[in-house]
């Protein structure tokens, strides 16, 4: 009896030693991830922040020139984008975020209002579907290393359907990146493009321009290039936070495999230990009978 415990408690010391390589690899690719990703966030964000300006001043010149990105209307219907990911074995980052999503869906609900979803990521596209959700768009395979091609393919579909008067606004969700260790589900409003207030402006920075062709045109070229960064940068925001939740994730899994391999150890060890002293009882008890049988 005590050898077969034994085997058992030994085949799992072996199962977890596996586990904790595989796991242990999991966390160090991670890590390596986080850099780059962390590089291209740091990167994105001036570009954005300067968009924001250029519009800001723009808009601020056109004299209130209504476009279509900017129009605001009677909300009917949200169009909703959430950021999720194609891989799982991250912790806490796609429930957080799928389920703050899922708030905002029955909110829009209540409110009486249609939602369209467009899904990033595998993870919320499966979660959305077996919670019996309608899923508009599905985009896969872009949010382990986005580009700016993935950004331009969301963002042409969001515009799309803005403009076509699909849906009245639309709203992103998606994981900002605070640090290695520190990420927020976050809730963007994207459209309508909204113009910066009073005090928005200032605290920015006022610009005079000189405008060829007029500051209309300009407007609406900037635009869609915006919501293509806004997007593009929301993209890398999520890359970024779902390497480190991964590496967090792993490295406590690394940490309770040894764990728990010390306490099978010793586990194993005290079977061991029984085992022996149950051989010598045996050999004692059977030469202890042995004598007595020849006397």
């Amino acid at each position: 009896m005590a050898s077969a415990e034994l085997r058992i408690i030994r085949r799992r010391i072996a199962s977890v030693s596996a586990t904790r390589k595989i796991t242990r690899a999991m966390e160090l690719i991670a890590a390596s991830r986080i850099v780059k990703a962390q590089q291209r966030v740091l990167q994105s964000r001036p570009y954005v922040s300067s968009l924001i300006e250029v519009i800001s001043n723009v808009g601020r010149d056109a004299g209130g020139s209504g476009h279509l990105l900017s129009e605001v209307r009677d909300v009917s219907t949200v169009g909703i984008v959430v950021v999720s990911s194609d891989r799982g074995l991250a912790g806490a980052y796609n429930s957080n975020l799928i389920r703050m999503a899922e708030r905002a869906i029955g909110h829009h609900t209540l409110e009486g209002r249609d939602t369209r979803l467009f899904v990033i990521g595998k993870k919320a596209q499966s979660y959305l579907r077996f919670r019996g959700y309608r899923i508009d768009q599905t985009f896969l395979g872009m949010t382990d290393r986005p580009n700016y091609g993935h950004a331009r393919a969301v963002a042409n579909l969001v515009i799309e359907s803005y403009v076509s008067g699909e849906v009245d606004a639309v709203e992103v969700f998606y994981t900002d990146y605070r640090s290695v260790l520190y990420q927020i589900p976050t809730r963007v409003e994207l459209l309508p493009v909204q113009p910066p207030t009073d005090a928005d402006s200032r605290e920015g920075r006022s610009v005079s321009y000189s405008y060829e062709p007029s500051a209309e045109e300009i407007l609406s070229r900037i635009l869609p290039r915006y919501v293509e960064a806004a997007i593009f940068g929301f993209l890398l925001e999520s890359s970024a936070s779902e390497h480190a939740s991964r590496q967090r994730a792993m490295k406590a899994a690394t940490d309770n495999a040894a764990e728990l391999t010390k306490v099978l150890t010793r586990v194993a060890n005290q079977a061991r230990q029984a085992e022996i002293t149950t051989e010598i009882s045996e050999i004692v008890g059977g030469a202890e009978a042995l004598m007595a049988s020849e006397r």
